[in-house]
């Protein structure tokens, strides 16, 4: 389980305001091993974490380039996982390393979807000159890819915006920060985003998320229930939070967690200028 805040506003009319606000959390079990976010790629320009699990390494869940391309990926609540499905991370990571414009990419994606377990793929590409593109496939929807118009949007393990009950919680307090972004500092929007990105009340009864997840048990669905999930052994381990301001200045902010411990956790800031 995942969940991704981001507004988009590709000519932003203030000098102040930035082009893109994106806050999420990556759930995983806090055994699964993983590097926290860093540079990597042929010429260091990729910019995310990297699963490291036997079989799925160098997979990753977000993740940004210097040439201003972003993708963000999330499961998609199912009963039944096929084993043998391809591992989903390298959607992420194939995007952020090739040529493709991210419409095209997706399209390309979308027709090879039914060898993925459910899943949710932001990509854009990012351009000071051209302006900002995002677009959105998930394999358990629509079968063709959507360009996004600017404006806010959360995606959690259902499809884009289906309105779980956290999801709107969590993109109301999102919402709430955002209105404020031009009058804070960057460093204070960016620890009121991870505050956002840490709350942990649950948002129940959800008949939306009960529904989609009716095969599974009650008291498993209600621990999901929450913008940061927190259980034994797996929850919420990464924070991040992703600001492009109007001249292309990018901060990735990265919260993880430590050796398997909900209360060790360390913060790293990248920061650098998109390409033109």
């Amino acid at each position: 389980m995942c969940i991704i805040f981001f507004k988009f506003d590709p000519r932003p009319v203030s000098k102040n305001a930035y082009r893109l606000i994106l806050a999420a959390n990556r759930d995983e079990f806090y055994h699964r091993p993983s590097k926290l976010a860093d540079f990597w790629g042929s010429n260091n320009e990729v910019l995310s974490g990297l699963d490291m699990e036997e079989g799925k390494e160098g997979g990753t869940w977000l993740g940004i380039s210097t040439r201003g391309k972003l993708a963000a990926l999330t499961n998609y609540l199912q009963p039944r996982q096929d084993p043998d499905a391809r591992g989903r991370g390298e959607l992420v990571t194939h995007f952020l390393t090739t040529d493709m414009d991210s419409l095209s990419y997706l399209k390309k994606v979308s027709a090879e979807g039914h060898l993925y377990n459910g899943f949710n793929l932001i990509a854009a590409d990012l351009s000071t000159e051209k302006g900002d593109v995002i677009c959105y496939y998930g394999n358990r929807g629509e079968p063709e890819p959507v360009v996004l118009a600017p404006g806010t949007y959360g995606l959690s393990n259902a499809l884009l915006e289906t309105p779980w009950r956290k999801l709107c919680f969590g993109k109301q307090l999102f919402l709430e920060a955002v209105e404020r972004s031009q009058a804070l500092p960057k460093d204070v929007l960016i620890a009121q985003l991870l505050h956002v990105l840490n709350n942990d009340e649950a948002q129940l009864p959800d008949p939306a998320i009960e529904d989609q997840g009716r095969e599974y048990v009650q008291p498993f669905l209600s621990k999901y229930a929450a913008v940061c999930v927190r259980c034994p052994g797996y929850g919420t381990r990464t924070n991040t939070v992703i600001l492009v301001d109007a001249d292309g200045h990018v901060t990735f902010t990265e919260r993880s967690m430590l050796d398997k411990d909900p209360a060790c956790w360390e913060t790293s800031t990248h920061e650098f200028k998109l390409q033109s």
